[in-house]
């Protein structure tokens, strides 16, 4: 048994699952499952998924959840070539989401230079610190 969402009706398999369901697509920008949230759970985004769920599963309908195992059945008709586009779309997903945080933190341009500056410099110094461990004597790594 199982929560349809009380926004969109996709079920979900238990009350952790429609907490997460329902946090992450608002906040991957559906305005939809914001607004249901600021409604119901104003603290929506305070709380962790344990609190959220409580609050959320007294007003969504318990539903069958089908679950299904591909070693359960002999014949299934999903494309497994589909697969790579699955990625694709949680790609897309995400950059929605990272625009979405940029959208609300109001930074300007000079800030997103300066923030995308020190995520590269970051990307360097983690390529350059894991060539230099390789390198690197642990007995020269000792201070006093």
């Amino acid at each position: 048994m199982g929560y349809a969402c009380p926004v969109c009706e996709d079920p979900q398999a238990d009350a952790e699952h429609l907490a997460n369901h329902l946090a992450f697509t608002a906040l991957l920008g559906d305005d939809d499952h914001e607004a249901w949230l600021d409604e119901h759970a104003p603290d929506w985004d305070q709380v962790d998924a344990d609190a959220l769920a409580a609050t959320v599963t007294e007003l969504a309908e318990e539903t069958d959840y089908p679950q299904v195992f591909e070693d359960t059945v002999d014949d299934h008709d999903h494309d497994h070539e589909r697969s790579g586009a699955l990625f694709d779309d949680k790609a897309r997903a995400i950059e929605r989401g990272r625009e979405r945080a940029r959208d609300l933190s109001d930074l300007d341009t000079a800030d997103e230079s300066v923030l995308e500056e020190a995520r590269e410099m970051t990307r360097q110094m983690r390529g350059r610190d894991s060539a230099d461990a390789e390198a690197e004597d642990p007995a020269d790594s000792e201070t006093e």
